[in-house]
Parts: structure tokens; sequence; C-alpha cells
């Protein structure tokens, strides 16, 4: 139920205003202590110019070194990485249009594309997933962590309950709330979102326990890299999964994986394959999900043909 309700959330979220990515890592001093379950990521002013350079995500460690579009440098000199790490960071961001090798004098050298706009994300909204509010498992420990951290702009639940003022007590203060239904795709705005501070300095909560909690003390520089690497990944991932191989299989007009079989959608990775009673081997359906992306959000699939785009503000999403 809850990757039917978040696929149908992300669908819904989807404009040309924004960029909307799912299951993104925000942990700062540990990285995998924390999965967001919707990242929602607006435009800045300088979003049309990072659009231009590439459709894929660039790798972070490139964008970090000291290299720009002016004079090619060496790249142990742009890097300080392991040889075979900086290596392999300038071929992944050659392979995206980021980076431009040569040799010079038998060594190799890179110049940037383009140069990184710092100012083309907008901001970054969190949203936590929970249709069933009577069965919250971790949720307000989750939450804690966000608000705690501060490292998105604003943090939300998502829900199909009801949402009661029981409720909303064990959710923090600066949490919003929507209810939304995901047949339809309507949404109601609960309660507003408070903003974060993401260029203060955060707590990360990395235990809790009865008697005792480990924290970390994360200071703006490092939030701020791991929000360039949030925004980058959102850019490049998005939402859509790959559709199963089964001659059930088809797509919603919105690019969610749809079983005809048994008349809804469906999560390839779980309920699909060999464990499934229903499944018939065969080619995945026709689905471009670049085209959609393209069609519904300011993601731009050609950067050649990427054109002006509309920006407007996050807090807009009704």
């Amino acid at each position: 139920m809850e990757f039917r309700f978040e696929l149908a959330l992300c669908a819904a979220l989807e404009s040309a205003d924004r960029v909307v990515a799912r299951q993104l890592g925000s942990g700062v001093t540990a990285p995998g202590g924390r999965i967001v379950d919707v990242c929602v990521l607006e435009s800045g002013p300088g979003f049309d110019r990072r659009a231009t350079i590439t459709p894929e995500r660039i790798p972070a460690p490139a964008i970090e070194a000291a290299v720009g579009p002016g004079e090619a440098v060496p790249v142990a000199d742009a890097f300080d990485l392991p040889p075979d790490r900086a290596a392999a960071v300038v071929e992944r961001a050659v392979e995206v249009g980021y980076l431009e090798r040569e040799r010079r004098d038998g060594r190799p050298v890179v110049r940037a594309t383009a140069r990184y706009p710092d100012d083309w994300v907008g901001s970054l909204t969190a949203i936590e997933n929970k249709p069933d509010l009577g069965t919250p498992g971790d949720l307000a420990a989750q939450l804690r962590y966000d608000v705690a951290l501060g490292l998105f702009d604003e943090v939300v639940l998502a829900t199909a309950s009801y949402v009661t003022r029981a409720h909303l007590n064990r959710v923090p203060d600066a949490v919003g709330v929507w209810r939304f239904d995901p047949e339809t795709g309507e949404r109601e705005v609960v309660r507003e979102p408070t903003p974060l501070s993401p260029d203060a300095p955060g707590v990360e909560i990395r235990a809790e326990g009865s008697l005792r909690t480990d924290v970390a003390l994360v200071y703006p520089d490092a939030k701020a890299r791991k929000r360039r690497r949030i925004a980058e990944r959102a850019y490049g991932k998005g939402w859509r999964p790959s559709p199963p191989t089964c001659a059930n299989a088809a797509s919603t007009a919105d690019g969610r994986p749809f079983c005809e079989r048994f008349d809804r959608v469906v999560d390839p990775g779980r309920e699909c394959g060999a464990g499934c009673d229903a499944h018939d081997p065969a080619d995945p359906p026709e689905l471009d999900r670049d085209r959609l992306r393209d069609e519904r959000t300011a993601w731009v699939a050609d950067p050649d043909g990427a054109g002006p785009r509309r920006q407007s503000g996050l807090s807009r999403f009704r």
C-alpha cells in the first residue's frame, strides 16, 4: 500500500516548476542513517544553466574539484582523491558531459564544460509517507531526525488517514501534514510546514535510547554539500521504477507500473517475478520515462532543446 501511495503522490506533485524523486539518502555524518521517501526540488535562478549541462547526475567530487571551464587542470591537482578514485570520477563526469579530458605532456588534464551554478536549487522539501497513521512505526523518530538536522527547507508528512488532534500532537510542530487520496490525487493541507534553517548548524540524531541519545553537530558547509548531492541525485534519478518483465504488465498514463491481471499498480521489486503465481515472463511494456519526465517536470531530457522555464515558489503545491 505504501509503495502505491508513494508513486501516486509523486505523480500528483509533478509540474513544470519542480523535480520529484524518491528514496534518497539524507544522512550527513552517517550517510545510510536516513532515507527520505520523496524529495521535491524547486528550481532556483540558475536552474536552466544546470539543465543545459546534462540530464544525468554530476558526480559530487567532480563538482567539488578545483576545476572550472577555463584553463585545463591536471587531474592530480584538481582532485584530492586516490588516483584510482579520481580516474573513476573523471570517467563518469566525462561520460555525463560535465568534464572534458585530454593529455598534455603525457598527463591527463580536465576542464569543466560549463560553470556549475551554485544557485540552481531554490529549495528542497522532504516528504515522509505514512498512509495509515494507525501503524506509525518509527514515524515520530524519523520526523524528529529531519527537523533537528534541518537539511531540508521544509518537511511534510503525507497520509491517507483522517488526521486527528492526537495525531498532530505526536508530530513535531515544524512538520507540515497533508491528507492525500491516491485514487483521486486530491490533497488537503491539514497543517502548513514551518520553514527550517538549512544555513544554520543542525543536529543529526544517530541513535536514540531510553537513557541516551547519540547525536552529531552538523555545520552549514557540510549541510550545503549534502543538499547539493541530494539535488543532483534527485535531478538524475526521478521516481519512476522500471516496469515488470511480465506479459501482464502495463503502465499508467503517468508512468506507474500496472498489472492487468490484478488491475492495480504494483511494486515490481517485491510483487512481481517468479514469486507471483500470475507471472508470465515477457519483455517489459514500452515506457518512455524520459519523455514523461521531460513533459511533466522541470527536468530537461535534451539539454540542446532546453528553453526558459517558469519559476514558482515551492509552498504553492496546491
